[in-house]
Order: C-alpha cells, then structure tokens, then sequence
C-alpha cells in the first residue's frame, strides 16, 4: 500500500466499510466524502475519550452485512471516567424494508417503488457516552446521509443529525458553553439554523408519557436536502467538527467531582428515562430494529450499562434534583 493508504489507515480506528481504494476512486462523489467524514469524525471522538480514560480502551468491532455494507462499533466499558462510550459507523445498502419506507412516507416522503423496491444507502455516525461521574453529563450525537432510488431512476438524498447533553444535575455554566459550542458552528453557515434546530431538538427528545424532555437539548435536524448538496455537506462537517469542542472541556472539568451515593442514585433514574426515550420513542432505534440484517448490538449500544426504575420516585421541592427537573419541562433558551 502507498504511504497515503498508510496514513489513512493510522488516521481512522479500522478500515473503512467501503474500503480505501473504493474510497479513492470515487473521492469526489459525496458519498464518499461522507464516509470519510464519519470515519475521521469516528477516530477524533475516540481518541478524545480515550485520553481521558487512560485505563481504558475501545473494543473496536467490524461487522458486515450480507445485504450490503457494514459498520464499525467502538465501544469503551467499565472505564475510570465512562462508564460505557459506545461511537459507531455504518454504512448500510440494499433495499428499504416496507416497515421503514412506511415510516419515511409518514414523515413528508413520496417515495415510488419499483416492483414494491427501494434501493437505498445510508450511512453514518452515532455515540452515546455515559460516564460514571453523576456531575459529567451523559452526550449523544449522530450525523447522517440517506439517498433512495426511485422507480424512475431519479435520487433523493437528505442529511439529519444532531448533537444533545443529557445531564444528572443542572450547571448553568456547562449548558451554555455546550449550545454556544454549537450555536457557532451553525451560525458560520446561516444565522437561521441554530434556533431552528434547537427547538426541533427540545421537541424531538420529549417522552411523551413523563412531559419532560431527555436532556437540556442540543440541536437535531432531518430531511436536510437544501440549499445544496455540497452546502448541507459542509454544514454537517461543522456540527461533527463541534462535537469534541462542545463535550470534552465539561467532561475535564467534572470528571474528579466528589458525589453522594444519593447522587448516583439520581443517575440512574435519570438513565432509566434514557432508555425509555430510546426503546418508545427514538426514530434511528426504530429504523435499526426495522432493518432486516442490522446489528442489534450496535443499535442497542446507546443504551446504559446500568440504569433504576423505582415506583413513584419524586425529588423534595426545591432540590438540586428538582432544579433540573424544571429545565426538562420547561425548555431554556441557553445562548441569549
């Protein structure tokens, strides 16, 4: 291999699914560029965590699918810091299950079938990190490309993701360095975007059954197909770029906090509310279930090591517990 492929293969965590002469090849297409934008996105989060949790290291797994492409699951567990970090890649094709077109149709998308056929190609990058401390925030981020084919031969193509904080206790000081993180990265393309996808990201992460949202938000976006490919690219390629930028620094600065047993109780309920979220309401955990051949481990690896579910648990009025309990009902606007 020549030194380029060599450099490529030291920059990422594993080879890549599609492959680095694959990659090169078809280095101008998008799709391309995407994937190794996932990929490179996939290393520089590792290698962050892993530098904070010296003891301990990522599994990194690559699995393949035999309807189409593959993924590459990185998972850190039982360290010092994280309790479990999970940063995936895959890169899926084949054909759109009925369950999934119906659940794209139900969203906007007119999609026509040829003999009752969807080829579709999806890939991206997904992390939900956990970390022991009750005063670390937990942080999920994910970034996304999808491109159908239609009967007619004609491709629609949309982006989505985001980035969100989920944390045990409030601190102010954590939520607006976090949004403001992300409020720049947004602004460099359009100074629309960021309340935008803010709202849609208090909206999105709400569970319904508790009236509350999962965490102090973030951004989240769907179905991005405009102003253009190449502009909606460049635009995800900044959220990526942001995600080290607007986690790492929090995670430093509580990482050594002292905690009460009582606080790690609070945790774990509000792990609990996690999982609910995730298994009822999570749209990118509903498609993996839905998608014939995808990898229940990867898909289910958002979900905590530990979590409690205990009957009719309410904080006292006025406590810490409570304070973020209020956040999570009634969203703030962290940046103004």
């Amino acid at each position: 291999e020549d030194e380029e492929e060599k450099e490529l293969r030291q920059r990422f965590m594993a080879p890549p699914v599609s492959g680095l002469r694959e990659l090169r090849r078809r280095r101008r297409e998008l799709r391309s560029r995407m994937e190794l934008l996932i990929m490179e996105t996939q290393a520089e989060v590792c290698r962050a965590l892993a530098d904070l949790d010296p003891g301990a290291s990522f599994a990194v797994d690559s699995w393949g699918r035999k309807e189409g492409g593959g993924g590459i699951s990185c998972v850190l567990q039982d360290g010092e810091v994280f309790e479990k970090a999970g940063v995936n890649v895959s890169v899926v094709s084949g054909l759109l299950s009925e369950e999934a077109a119906r659940q794209m149709r139900s969203r906007g998308k007119s999609l026509k079938a040829k003999d009752g056929k969807l080829p579709f190609c999806a890939m991206g990058v997904s992390s939900v990190i956990h970390p022991k401390n009750p005063h670390v925030p937990t942080m999920h981020f994910n970034y996304r490309y999808f491109e159908i084919e239609e009967a007619d031969g004609t491709k629609q193509w949309w982006f989505g993701g985001g980035t969100d904080l989920t944390p045990t206790y409030l601190n102010e000081e954590d939520a607006v360095h976090f949004h403001k993180t992300l409020k720049e990265a947004c602004d460099k393309h359009d100074l629309k975007l960021y309340p935008k996808y803010k709202k849609w990201c208090d909206d999105y992460f709400y569970i319904k059954h508790r009236g509350e949202r999962r965490g102090i938000g973030g951004i989240f976006f769907d179905d991005m197909d405009s102003p253009s490919k190449e502009e909606v690219f460049q635009f995800v390629k900044s959220c990526a770029k942001a995600v080290v930028p607007c986690y790492i620094p929090i995670v430093k600065k509580h990482c050594h906090d002292s905690f009460t047993p009582e606080e790690k109780l609070w945790q774990q309920l509000r792990r609990g509310r996690y999982v609910e979220f995730n298994l009822v309401y999570d749209r990118g955990t509903k498609f993996g279930l839905l998608t014939p051949g995808s990898r229940i481990e990867s898909i289910l690896m958002s979900l905590p090591l530990t979590a409690r579910w205990e009957y009719m648990h309410n904080p006292p009025e006025s406590s810490k517990e409570a304070e973020i309990l209020e956040v999570l009902r009634n969203p703030k606007d962290w940046v103004h």
